[in-house]
């Protein structure tokens, strides 16, 4: 394995045990629902983008759900975490092309990767819930996807880049190709 490789393996593998510790430190805050709220998953799968390039951050994205639910029994792996595999998966994959794609800019490589994964996110979840007979609208949507997750939102776009930034200033981030 050559030593790029074997540096985004070790990113991958750091970004997912983040993505699982996150959430059980986040979840000592008193809040009925500080998960949908903050979104921890989120930030090491985005950082994954940025570190380790689509396919390795695609498989973070995709494995932190589900390894998730088995550890620790959140998310739900149905509906909640089936759609996150989507989701998650779409913002390290998209995420890291963009970045690539802009030659190395954070915020939009971020932006469109929050986007697009919350667009994938909304596909899913109408399929899931339309194919169990729920409705699920624009409303719902919006109302998941935007308003209730404000607040991870505003951190992710905060964090995310400042993280980037100092990991860019220790040349621990690979150089954009």
């Amino acid at each position: 394995m050559k030593p790029a490789n074997t540096q985004k393996l070790i990113y991958t593998a750091l970004c997912v045990a983040i993505g699982l510790i996150l959430p059980q430190i986040i979840k000592l805050i008193p809040i009925a629902n500080i998960g949908a709220i903050i979104s921890p998953m989120h930030i090491p799968v985005l950082l994954s983008g940025f570190l380790c390039g689509v396919p390795f951050a695609a498989f973070c994205g995709i494995i932190l759900p589900p390894l998730a639910f088995i550890l620790t029994g959140m998310p739900p792996i149905y509906p909640v975490g089936i759609s996150m595999i989507f989701e998650l998966g779409t913002y390290g994959a998209l995420t890291a092309v963009l970045y690539r794609t802009t030659k190395g800019k954070i915020y939009p490589s971020l932006i469109g990767g929050m986007l697009g994964g919350r667009a994938v996110m909304g596909i899913a979840n109408a399929i899931i819930f339309g194919v169990a007979g729920n409705p699920y609208g624009i409303s719902a949507f919006i109302s998941g996807a935007f308003i209730n997750a404000l607040p991870g939102i505003v951190i992710q776009l905060i964090v995310v880049p400042a993280i980037v930034y100092a990991l860019k200033k220790a040349r621990l981030v690979p150089a954009v190709q």
